[in-house]
């Protein structure tokens, strides 16, 4: 396995409003280390009100004036196309990028962009799909039909977790749509999203159809929230952040696309192929260091094989390399940041005061530089912890057992939360209950963290509002408007 070199200096990106490149007004900039070195390795803009005003503006007569929503399906499809042939031709280069500014191990990266290349395709073949109704059962007086139009102006805030990949969840399925948009990406991996701008340039997006606005969500993101020339926003990120959007666009009454926090159970029942169930375990809890909002945080394992299975997912968890993020044969990379690193330190050690007990990791992996938590499994953990009821974000698996489906099931659903589960067993029955019982927007059986662009995704509870992705993704941009077509004479009320 080959180790990628660190860049020599910092890249230098800008932002993208009506189809320019700009800097912020205020000429301040944001620079990003790489949390697996420690290293300055990517520069770009902090925006303020005025340049994010600029952006909405130019989304805001793109829309209303453009060509993008009034161009048939089949052209808006071509444009899309071209995207994603140019992403997969960059895709060693941005998941470099990638890699870089968030942590991730290099092969995963550019693994997510691959990913994201399936996503515009399908996003692209299915702007064509998109139709309305008709009624021809009203009478011989009216037909009614039921439109699906552009929303408008979509504002987009991604998160740092999966930059790439989260933004290519909903981007094209909003252009698809034929709605404009203002993209705030995370302002410490913005990198992948400023580089996006120039594909869509070339791929022949219009100009100011997408606008992107790089700096702190106080700002920039709120100003997106609070505009009346935004109709809607779509948010990725913590229950908290999902909180602030709703306060903010009930000044406006603005429609919000939310996706948020979750405490996602594996649930393992004694019959399942506990050595498939240990690999998958595993993989769900570190997959991205546990910085991810659909992998498992609690294992909910049943009692007459919680001792062997833990022994098994503790061995599997031994073998996982963590590393340096450009090594190839690194699995699992580095925290977000320090302080990211140091917030889930001290959930393990809160747990373990509270009476938990380490099965495996528990603590920071030495390096001379970045930011890296072992892959941590707690037993013991006393029902109403944080560990069972706070989203940690990290590389932090929580056990509890169980003795009968109902109360596995209970355990499952004992949350605010309700994006993922994951099911493990070979008893038919147990697989479909379950799947029908568990409060979740997305369940696995018997693997986990799979997707594809034809499924819907979202959450259940505190964990989000509508759906991203499949055919539902596009409708989620869409206004539905009904239509009465009078075909006879009107019988005249006054006489």
């Amino acid at each position: 396995m080959s180790i990628r070199s660190l860049p020599a200096a910092p890249r230098q990106f800008q932002m993208y409003i009506d189809g320019e490149y700009t800097d912020a007004a205020s000429g301040e900039t944001i620079t990003r280390h790489s949390p697996g070195h420690g290293v300055p390795v990517a520069t770009w803009p902090r925006a303020g009100n005025d340049d994010t005003q600029r952006a909405i503006a130019a989304a805001r007569r793109a829309f209303d004036e453009g060509p993008w929503a009034k161009m048939g399906a089949a052209d808006r499809a071509k444009v899309l196309f071209r995207v994603a042939d140019l992403i997969e031709q960059n895709a060693e280069e941005l998941g470099m990028v990638e890699c870089l500014e968030t942590g991730k191990p290099i092969l995963q990266a550019v693994g997510e962009i691959r990913g994201a290349v399936d996503i515009w395709r399908f996003a692209a073949g299915a702007a064509r799909t998109m139709a309305g109704q008709a009624y021809n059962n009203m009478g011989e007086r009216i037909l009614a039909m039921v439109l699906r139009q552009p929303l408008g102006v979509v504002g987009v805030i991604t998160p740092w977790n999966f930059p790439f990949f989260i933004l290519s969840e909903r981007l094209p399925f909003i252009l698809a749509a034929g709605c404009t948009a203002v993209v705030k990406p995370a302002e410490a991996t913005s990198g992948t999203t400023a580089m996006l701008c120039g594909l869509l340039q070339q791929a022949g997006v219009p100009a100011g159809v997408v606008n992107v606005v790089t700096g702190r969500g106080s700002v920039v993101g709120q100003a997106i929230l609070d505009s009346t020339l935004v109709d809607m926003v779509s948010v990725t990120g913590s229950t908290a952040t999902g909180h602030k959007a709703i306060e903010a666009s009930a000044a406006n009454i603005k429609k919000l696309g939310l996706e948020l926090g979750g405490k996602n159970p594996h649930v393992v029942f004694a019959d399942a192929n506990l050595d498939d169930a240990a690999d998958g375990v595993a993989f769900g809890m570190a997959f991205n260091a546990g910085q991810c909002c659909v992998g498992g945080s609690r294992l909910v394992v049943e009692r007459s094989v919680a001792a062997v299975f833990t022994e098994k997912l503790a061995a599997k968890i031994a073998r996982i390399r963590v590393g340096d993020p450009l090594d190839e044969a690194t699995q699992v990379g580095a925290m977000f940041d320090e302080g990211h690193m140091h917030k889930v330190l001290a959930y393990i050690d809160e747990g373990v005061k509270m009476g938990a007990t380490v099965v495996c990791g528990g603590g920071k992996v030495e390096t001379q530089q970045g930011y890296f938590v072992q892959p941590t499994v707690l037993s013991n953990v006393a029902k109403g912890t944080p560990l069972l009821r706070e989203e940690i974000f990290g590389p932090v698996l929580a056990i509890v057992p169980f003795d009968t489906y109902e109360e596995a099931i209970a355990i499952a659903n004992d949350s605010e939360f309700g994006l993922s589960a994951s099911i493990w067993t070979n008893d038919l029955t147990h697989a479909l209950r379950a799947t029908r019982d568990i409060q979740a927007g997305r369940v696995w059986v018997n693997t986990t963290l799979d997707n594809g662009p034809e499924t819907p995704l979202g959450g259940m509870k505190q964990s989000g509002l509508g759906r991203d992705a499949g055919l539902a993704g596009i409708e989620e941009y869409t206004e539905v408007k009904t239509v009465h077509i009078n075909l006879q004479p009107r019988q005249h009320w006054i006489d």
